[in-house]
């Protein structure tokens, strides 16, 4: 596919979630001014990030991992030479779920063929989920058996299949961990550099 074919794939599912009138969140996001949000980056990017959900500075602006966390993302990204305008960062969920609370099953249901759709169109050769919620996610869509927690298997590889596809997954860290823990800063920064290889 083509990047104008692309870009406009994706310009589709965001009007399509903009109008999504049957999401639990979407009141809430009329109701607060809020936006939903799509993703960033590269359309023909090899590396494909998955948060969970929007957070209240994500939601005001449109953009993903814009607040603290996204500063740290930006540091491990910078780490390993690579610029949010070299990746695709999305989430699970594309709206904002109310006080940031866990994506409830029907949202879940919801969104995931939006990522999935997301997945097919950009055709990434990594997909590298931030957190313990994305990697539970993209565990049991995909049928990964993950042996163990977050802190046991972060920065494994495992693979998965995609429309006959090969793609490399690795659950990490949310950068987010590295605000409360700073020990994790080292740790993240560790499990990024195993991106480099799939890098262009």
């Amino acid at each position: 596919m083509s990047l104008a074919k692309k870009t406009a794939a994706l310009e589709q599912i965001k009007n399509e979630i903009m109008a999504l009138e049957k999401s639990p969140l979407y009141k809430y996001r009329q109701k607060h001014g809020y936006l939903p949000v799509l993703g960033e980056g590269s359309h023909d990017a090899d590396i494909f990030f998955i948060g969970e959900a929007p957070g209240e500075s994500e939601a005001k602006t449109g953009q993903p991992f814009c607040g603290r966390s996204g500063k740290l993302l930006d540091e491990f990204l910078e780490h390993v030479n690579l610029a949010r305008a070299d990746v695709y960062i999305t989430n699970v969920l594309k709206d904002r779920p109310p006080k940031n609370r866990d994506p409830k099953p029907d949202e879940i249901t919801l969104y995931t063929p939006f990522l999935r759709r997301q997945i097919a169109i950009i055709q990434p050769k990594v997909i590298a989920t931030l957190g313990r919620f994305s990697m539970e996610f993209i565990a049991s869509e995909y049928g990964i058996e993950l042996d163990g927690t977050i802190t046991q298997v972060r920065g494994n590889v495992f693979e998965i299949e995609e429309d006959d596809r090969k793609i490399t997954f690795i659950p990490l860290f949310h950068p987010a961990v590295a605000l409360y823990d700073g020990s994790k800063r080292d740790v993240l920064k560790k499990d990024f550099e195993i991106l480099k290889k799939y890098a262009n």
